[in-house]
């Protein structure tokens, strides 16, 4: 069991399970690209002041950059644009959802590059999460909504798969210096892509004084420690292990989503819940 690993995956998951009620929050003053180019911004900010601080601020080396960049595009840049734009569409827990389930993508994609082996208990820890998504995420009332609801799912699958797609980079082309130094590059890829996207699409739009704090808590706090914790958990963890472990992230999600902004609780909150954390702590047994 790496130790260190899931001290990394406990971070993840708290800061961004509150990420998202935050964010909803935020949307009725503020437009979903130029939100995401403000985390992006400040995330970038904090990081160089931070690690300037330290005096670690360095430039990348040559084998740092396919991770600069996957980080960038994907993990920050496309997942922010998409996540932000799927608000729109879909709740809060349920963008906490998919948005994260990278069981979907990650574990096949880890036995396919890397050749791992998933056990028969590990199986049965995917299935049990992804019953737990199910559950959470109620694909039979789509009847309901109609078809409104449908390009924020589409929307939300490829963020799990940019996240996917991220960590088996992070892991294929290790980096030499570590996740932390190279944040600062990271967000600032993600942020010039991001204000291009936002002033293509949302020339009117931007962020009103009354979501301040939101801005600060998620740029400053959430986006970059966050990330950061992230991304160390998914290249010290096995692919089944972060994958799952990630599961705790919309669980944690719906939760807050459902005491704060009032949204729906049922039995589909308790039967998803218990489900996530029941294949949480088979995976966490190993094989």
């Amino acid at each position: 069991m790496n130790a260190e690993g899931l001290r990394y995956l406990a971070l993840s998951v708290v800061l961004f399970g509150g990420i998202w009620p935050v964010t909803k929050a935020a949307l009725a003053h503020a437009t979903p690209l130029w939100f995401a180019t403000s985390r992006a911004g400040l995330a970038c900010l904090v990081s160089v002041l931070l690690l300037a601080v330290l005096g670690r601020l360095r430039w990348p080396r040559p084998a740092d950059w396919p991770t600069v960049w996957a980080l960038g595009l994907l993990q920050l840049g496309g997942f922010f644009a998409l996540s932000h734009l799927a608000l729109a569409y879909v709740p809060a827990g349920r963008t906490a959802i998919l948005a994260n389930v990278t069981v979907f993508w990650l574990i096949p994609l880890s036995m396919l590059v890397f050749g791992e082996r998933v056990s028969p208990r590990q199986w049965l820890a995917v299935g049990a999460g992804l019953a737990g998504v199910v559950l959470l995420m109620q694909p039979w009332a789509l009847a309901g909504q109609g078809r409104a609801a449908l390009p924020g799912y589409a929307m939300l699958l490829f963020c799990s798969l940019f996240w996917s797609l991220a960590i088996l980079v992070t892991r294929r082309w290790r980096p030499e210096s570590s996740i932390l130094q190279l944040l600062p590059f990271a967000f600032g890829i993600a942020a010039v892509c991001l204000a291009g996207l936002a002033v293509w699409r949302e020339p009117a739009g931007g962020i009103g004084r009354e979501v301040l704090w939101h801005v600060l808590f998620i740029g400053c706090i959430a986006a970059p420690l966050g990330t950061w914790g992230t991304v160390e958990a998914g290249r010290r963890l096995s692919g089944t292990m972060a994958s799952v472990g990630f599961l705790m992230v919309p669980l944690l999600g719906v939760t807050i989503a459902t005491f704060w902004l009032g949204e729906p609780v049922g039995w589909d909150l308790f039967g998803g819940g218990l489900l996530i954390a029941a294949s949480v702590a088979l995976v966490a047994r190993g094989t």
